[in-house]
């Protein structure tokens, strides 16, 4: 027994779906797309790609990006900044092999990260430092002294 009879649910006089109708569409859509791609995975599964949690901070003379990365050798990892954007990219190779008796286990796991990061004005491209320790890689990005907040004085009258 259907509690709604179904009708053409378009707006006869401009030909476009009532607004219930296309916010249930809309809701239809993402839980199809959820149940389809579990956990944001996509297609492709984790394998394939990943993207790694990052926070940024801006101090008066620094940016801060800190992206973890763990299992990821510091070799992997790729930075290039371009204009006002920080690229970092690379890719997790790990593998796990234990044979004991009558045992084998074999596992696995791969997958390649790209993250692209805007800048604010004012950072100067060519004194960026990177540092790996605990899964975790920590950008530094100086600012130019023009782009550092100045302070003003206030004088009273």
């Amino acid at each position: 027994m259907s509690l709604i009879p179904w009708r053409n649910k378009r707006n006869e006089s401009r030909g476009e779906l009532a607004p219930l109708t296309e916010f249930r569409s809309e809701v239809d859509r993402l839980f199809d797309s959820f149940l389809r791609e579990p956990f944001g995975w996509g297609d492709r599964g984790w394998n394939d790609l990943w993207n790694p949690s990052l926070d940024v901070t801006d101090d008066d003379k620094t940016v801060t990006v800190k992206v973890e990365v763990p299992g990821v050798k510091p070799d992997d990892i790729s930075l290039s900044v371009t204009g006002n954007t920080l690229l970092i990219s690379g890719e997790k190779k790990e593998s796990e092999e234990r044979k004991g008796d009558g045992l084998y286990h074999c596992e696995r796991r791969f997958g390649s990260f790209r993250r692209n990061v805007m800048l604010p004005p004012g950072v100067d491209p060519e004194k960026v430092t990177a540092d790996y320790a605990h899964g975790v890689l920590t950008v530094r990005l100086q600012k130019t002294p023009e782009a550092m907040p100045k302070k003003i004085p206030v004088k009273a009258s």
